[in-house]
């Protein structure tokens, strides 16, 4: 049985639906991340889990308990919001401690279990600062704290690093992710943005409009969406989404043809293990390909199974430090490839790119959904 059991919930304000039917589980000391645009409804799921916001219909569960009706005060849940909510006239050791005093526990058994929470994140030497004195990366360290204190059942993070600067963004995360190494603690935890989800994630849920599009783990997230929201909307850059045709003269062994503009259209080959009933002589069909399956010569993984190669010309040069962006149109679409640092390429020239069509994925251009 899983620790978090979430079944057919839904939540209606009047009459909006907020979030359909929504089913998904977590085993205990599992990195639940729900992620999705901004008004997907995945903080207010969030809310539901916590107490916060009434269920209107279908049932939450807690290490097998239904808590539906339960007080938030009495679902040993521990919350970590985008906002620090720090008490501002406390040092760092009496806010981390507070909830701790309230329940009446010892001081000297408090003060232990605040000095073990600032050691595990690093904060013993601000202890007796206030809020007003600390950085916001090392206020969210504190707002942690005081959540970890409390050795809860279950952590929610609700955007907790939206309000950080790029470079404490990746800190932070770093400290989430050591913290859940250490502790073993289960967690559900909310962002928009799908980096977060993929490093910190043991299971990923991607909602849109109030509806779950995919659950899986961060490789089956990335490596085989289940339609073609999940695959623009996880990656950086996103995945190349390409209007194809399922070639006349591939009836047995597949090919597609991409239109281009001006010049000659692209075939390229469909491998024998993502071949499907659907992909029938003159089936338009959508290709899915991640930038890193687009590259130089130099860089094709020699192993794969299928590489062709295609004579493109070069529109932008984006070098990022560790590799190289090139963008080049292709079916009417911009199409971006990942190359090695030093590749060769330069604006307005012909380059050849290898497609590795064993990393591709296809999907139905009428449903949206993955064919394979």
């Amino acid at each position: 049985m899983a620790f978090l059991e979430i079944e057919g919930l839904s939540k209606r304000y009047g009459g909006l639906d907020v979030l359909k039917s929504i089913d998904v589980d977590l085993e205990k000391g599992g990195f639940l991340v729900l992620v999705g645009p901004s008004g997907c409804g995945k903080s207010t799921l969030l809310n539901m889990i916590a107490g916060l916001d009434a269920v209107t219909s279908g049932a939450i569960r807690i290490d097998g308990k239904l808590v539906n009706d339960l007080h938030p005060s009495k679902r040993d849940i521990a919350m970590v919001f985008q906002s620090y909510a720090l008490y501002p006239n406390m040092t760092v050791a009496e806010n981390i401690g507070f909830a701790l005093e309230m329940r009446g526990m010892p001081k000297a058994e408090r003060e232990a279990a605040v000095a073990e929470a600032a050691r595990m994140l690093q904060i013993e030497h601000l202890l007796k600062r206030r809020p007003g004195q600390l950085s916001g990366g090392q206020r969210q360290r504190v707002a942690m704290g005081r959540a970890l204190v409390r050795n809860p059942r279950l952590f929610l993070f609700d955007e907790p690093l939206s309000n950080l600067d790029a470079k404490l963004r990746v800190d932070m995360r770093t400290e989430i992710k050591r913290l859940h190494h250490r502790t073993g603690a289960t967690i559900v935890y909310v962002t928009h943005d799908q980096i977060e989800a993929m490093t910190l994630a043991t299971k990923i849920a991607v909602l849109k409009d109030g509806v779950i599009q995919q659950v899986g783990t961060p490789s089956e997230i990335y490596n085989r969406p289940a339609n073609l929201f999940v695959a623009d909307f996880m990656g950086s850059p996103a995945m190349n989404l390409l209007e194809a045709e399922v070639a006349a003269d591939g009836a047995n062994a597949p090919r597609m043809t991409l239109r281009r503009n001006g010049a000659a259209p692209i075939t390229l080959r469909v491998p024998e293990t993502k071949v499907t009933p659907a992909m029938t002589p003159g089936a338009k069909i959508i290709l899915g390909i991640r930038p890193e399956a687009i590259t130089d010569e130099g860089s094709a993984d020699r192993s794969a199974g299928t590489l062709d190669t295609v004579n493109v010309l070069v529109d932008v040069v984006e070098p990022a430090g560790a590799d190289t962006l090139v963008v080049t149109n292709i079916a009417g679409k911009e199409v971006i490839a990942r190359l090695r640092a030093d590749a060769e390429a330069r604006p307005g020239e012909m380059l050849q790119l290898v497609f590795n069509l064993d990393k591709a994925v296809y999907f139905d251009p009428e449903t949206g959904i993955r064919l394979q």
